[in-house]
């Protein structure tokens, strides 16, 4: 994902050789610890393990919202540096990666708007080819694939077709289902990332959900007519 040469030009920008503290000890600190180190003890080894903590994660989330990997990396770059500048207006008032992903929100979208990318795009608010309870609707019904053998659901083809898929969600569904079916986060912690209700991030995740099921069911209804 990106360019490995990237996140080592990173490290190497945002640290400076510090003996105090050893690689091994700050890897089983907790992220609360190695803020204060930073902050109150000018440890920048510290940071550097903030970096190397987050750093994929939010590359992942600049690109699902950029869609671009140059822009996803300039918007890493950006976030480290803010939190270099703010790091210490921290409260602990929320988990700190979900005050992370927010800063790395906020600095994707005006790199959007700097570029004016993506002004159009669908919304999924009418998009309903299964019911409520999930269940099959119309000619989608005849392309089931949930019997499908493992090796092929789990194949580089359908893998990148997953991929494409996400990256078609409208960015509002793509960004909640990014933080919460990939990054792992609760409906009430994506909620507060994003400054929505939990209702709302629960509507979106279900549509985005309802859209990446009929388009991998576009696809492996096409895989098994080969066989």
């Amino acid at each position: 994902m990106g360019d490995p040469g990237f996140f080592k030009r990173l490290f190497k920008s945002l640290s400076t050789p510090d003996t105090k503290y050893s690689r091994e000890k700050l890897e089983d600190e907790p992220d609360q610890r190695l803020i204060e180190a930073f902050i109150n003890e000018g440890n920048e080894r510290a940071f550097e393990e903030i970096v190397n903590r987050y750093a994929c994660k939010i590359y992942g989330l600049a690109l699902r919202i950029t869609r671009n990997q140059s822009d996803a990396e300039e918007v890493v770059q950006e976030v480290f540096l803010t939190l270099v500048k703010k790091l210490d207006t921290f409260r602990g008032e929320s988990k700190f990666s979900s005050w992370l992903y927010r800063i790395t929100i906020n600095a994707s979208y005006m790199h959007i708007r700097a570029e004016k990318k993506h002004e159009s795009e669908l919304s999924l608010d009418n998009y309903a080819p299964y019911d409520e309870r999930g269940t099959l609707m119309g000619k989608v019904a005849s392309k089931d694939w949930s019997d499908k053998p493992e090796e092929v659901l789990l194949s580089k083809e359908a893998i990148d077709i997953i991929e494409k898929a996400i990256d078609e969600l409208p960015e509002p569904y793509r960004i909640v289902f990014h933080l919460r079916d990939i990054e792992g986060l609760s409906n009430e912690e994506v909620a507060k990332v994003l400054e929505l209700s939990v209702p709302a991030v629960k509507s979106r995740l279900h549509r985005a959900r309802l859209f990446l099921r009929d388009k991998l069911s576009d696809y492996f209804f096409e895989w098994g007519k080969k066989w």
